[in-house]
């Protein structure tokens, strides 16, 4: 899940009256797999939805950490592979291999604020929040960003989960 603009951890109303978060900041860590990432080599990779729809694929990818473009590529592969069953990278499962898409996007190094419920570590509260987690682009400076790597999948919209773009937001950079 991703948002775009600065973030705000969410809050809820006790029956006090009191404001309590429903989510903390969260940096995955040996717990990411755990948590919806999946271990390819020494990368951890998942698939993201863009935040105004819901999509059965995702429409791009975030990996841990400032990782090479080459790198990117080879792990979305095997995140579609493993998790939807896909073949080709450039192609959702079942559609029309006739389609072109004329090349793989290129990947973003940025850096992103990842919040989770606040208590992961124990039987579920049963509320909506439980076991999910979003996550917010960030520049470098905010408290709790982490840099990532992130790519658009190659058969989603060109604006598909906002990633942000190099040549218009300073604090990206393009993966080599």
């Amino acid at each position: 899940m991703t948002t775009t603009g600065l973030y705000e951890i969410g809050t809820s109303e006790g029956d006090d009256g009191t404001m309590h978060p429903v989510e903390q900041l969260w940096t995955p860590g040996e717990d990411a797999v755990e948590n919806g990432f999946l271990a390819h080599h020494d990368l951890r990779i998942t698939g993201i939805d863009d935040p105004t729809d819901d999509h059965l694929y995702p429409v791009a990818f975030l990996v841990l950490g400032h990782q090479k473009w080459a790198d990117i590529i080879e792990s979305a592969a095997a995140y579609m592979a493993r998790i939807h069953g896909g073949r080709n990278l450039d192609l959702y499962p079942g559609e029309d291999p006739a389609v072109l898409i004329p090349r793989i996007p290129r990947a973003v190094h940025t850096h992103g604020v990842f919040l989770r419920h606040p208590h992961p570590d124990h039987d579920g509260c049963g509320c909506e929040w439980d076991d999910t987690w979003r996550m917010v682009w960030a520049p470098p400076t905010r408290c709790g960003a982490i840099p990532i790597t992130a790519m658009r999948h190659p058969a989603a919209p060109t604006n598909a989960a906002g990633i942000p773009d190099p040549d218009q937001i300073p604090t990206a950079t393009w993966a080599t």
